[in-house]
């Protein structure tokens, strides 16, 4: 098996665009089994649609280095070739001084090479000079091979490539023009999520486009050779084999609206003897299950849809009045407040607008506000459905949700914003809504507290 990271200098480098490319053209002719480097949903959603298997989230602020190897494990069963997306710039992590949560800690962690992004508009042997100082930065991050993004003609890419491949003594293997009509569509929270614009046309176009004028200036062949061999792997990591038979359905709230989940998510709660059924909170009704999890997503753009389905609304409510456990996560949460609130401009819109939600948590959600990205650490506090832990996790938010006094909050922050001042995980009966958004395999213990949970029966 074939491994490779593709990184970038920095942000906006095009490293996103070009690792979807070539993952879509390798996956052409092989089993390609993507990754990315942090707490991303959107990206992974791309990388997915154009391989055909799930991508898997690496992060080592959130995950320990045996959790990032059992995770990079699992996802490579069976691939010819791990392509690894990076996150931000190669050494940029939690801290200033640490490469925690850096693409390059994951590149260590995994023992791969590194094929690194330039965005080289305006540079040309100063890209060699950028190269150089990433290599001496941390000479056991083998970068393999250099890709230049932004050039502007024959002679930029001459006299770059010539200056890279003499002092830094590794091949460009592409150099990519400028093509600002290559871009990828944007939104508020970054990309548009893949599942959103796959039955559009002509976001299909583009994502074809993107590929094949990448494709034409990348050499592959080349890429390949300087991707590191591996013995492929052959056997399950324990997280992941099935400890019991099936013993629970949980339902998944899974649409448009609702679709910010880590690949692993589904694999955790299969391991832990739970049968997943998907549903559509803007089509379907409420399946009967032992315990329903609601993920992130872009539910303020469905508003209207969302508030008009009553009979589901008072079925969620129910369920919660019942004691059924329920899990819900950013979107989740924004859609269990009593209303979501629109200011006047956000989106194009006139005056100020009022969405009627579930409410079983008293209080409101307002966008915009004040634009969070932030790694979350806490602790889960008893009468907590996920159970007492200590967690890491992430936020990533452009919402605001404002709680009655006397909320119940089960997670105590020690670093990150959550709902309220540090607070998180409201606690309305055996519901939990929070901002903090939990990988499965780094919060093991705390989806395995709430399978337990949805075992015991309600009022129990």
């Amino acid at each position: 098996m074939k491994a490779l990271m593709i990184a970038g200098d920095r942000s906006g480098s095009g490293k996103t665009s070009i690792t979807l490319a070539i993952a879509s053209l390798f996956a052409r002719k092989m089993k390609v089994q993507t990754f990315k480097v942090g707490m991303d949903y959107i990206d992974p959603s791309y990388l997915t649609g154009v391989t055909g298997r799930p991508c898997r989230n690496l992060d080592t602020y959130v995950m320990d280095r045996d959790q990032v190897r059992a995770v990079y494990t699992h996802g490579c069963m069976g691939a010819d070739l791990a392509l690894i997306e990076g996150v931000r710039g190669l050494y940029e992590g939690a801290e200033a001084l640490e490469e925690t949560g850096s693409s390059a800690s994951v590149a260590r962690c995994l023992d791969i090479h590194v094929v690194l992004v330039v965005n080289a508009r305006s540079i040309t042997r100063s890209a060699a000079a950028l190269v150089r100082g990433f290599q001496a930065f941390d000479p056991e991050i083998r970068i393999a091979g250099v890709i230049l993004n932004n050039v502007a003609g024959d002679k930029h890419i001459r006299k770059a490539t010539t200056a890279i491949e003499h002092y830094c003594g590794i091949p460009v293997i592409g150099a990519i023009p400028r093509m600002p009509e290559m871009e990828l569509g944007m939104r508020h929270l970054g990309l548009m999520p893949y599942r959103e614009g796959q039955e559009n046309r002509k976001f299909q176009e583009k994502i074809r486009a993107v590929t094949e004028n990448i494709g034409e200036h990348v050499n592959l062949d080349q890429l390949l050779s300087v991707a590191c061999a591996t013995p492929p792997p052959q056997h399950k990591p324990d997280i992941f084999k099935p400890a019991k038979d099936p013993d629970l359905s949980i339902g998944i709230a899974y649409d448009e609206a609702f679709n910010f989940y880590y690949a692993d998510l589904f694999d955790v709660l299969h391991a832990g003897g739970a049968q997943t059924v998907l549903f559509s909170p803007l089509h379907d009704s409420l399946p009967d299950a032992d315990g329903y999890i609601l993920g992130g997503g872009y539910p303020e753009l469905f508003l209207p849809e969302l508030a008009a389905r009553d009979g589901l609304k008072n079925d969620i409510r129910n369920a919660s009045e019942l004691g059924v456990p329920i899990y819900a996560e950013c979107g989740g949460l924004m859609y269990l407040t009593e209303a979501v609130i629109l200011k006047d401009g956000w989106q194009g819109i006139q005056g100020e607008r009022m969405y009627p939600m579930c409410g079983i948590f008293k209080g409101t959600t307002t966008m915009p506000a004040r634009r969070v990205v932030a790694y979350v650490e806490g602790k889960s506090l008893p009468g907590s459905p996920m159970g007492e832990s200590h967690f890491r996790g992430h936020e990533f938010h452009y919402s605001d949700v404002s709680l009655c006094p006397g909320t119940r909050f089960c997670y105590s922050l020690s670093r990150g914003a959550g709902i309220s001042g540090g607070s998180d995980g409201a606690l309305m009966n055996r519901t939990l809504g929070c901002y903090t958004h939990l990988h499965p395999v780094a919060s093991l213990p705390m989806f395995s507290h709430f399978l337990d949970a949805c075992r015991k029966p309600a009022r129990a």
